[in-house]
């Protein structure tokens, strides 16, 4: 579980980092770093959508923020 939970991290965390450079700059990171494949790029996305799912259910269901006050 926690490797997973890693993994989701550091797909959204790419995902934030390749979106920011692209707003800020125009230039398509995420599209670069995919050789210009856009079929990979779509596969990266919907991966990545997956992980924000996974993210929220836990966040929901074990609460691993529930004891700090």
């Amino acid at each position: 579980m926690r490797l997973t939970c890693t993994i989701c991290t550091l797909n959204l965390i790419i995902l934030g980092i390749c979106g920011g450079v692209f707003a800020f700059t125009g230039f398509n990171l995420l599209h670069f770093l995919c050789f210009y494949n856009t079929t990979a790029m779509r596969c990266f996305l919907a991966v990545c959508s997956v992980s924000a799912l996974f993210e929220v259910y836990v966040l929901l269901v074990l609460k691993p923020f529930k004891g700090l006050k």
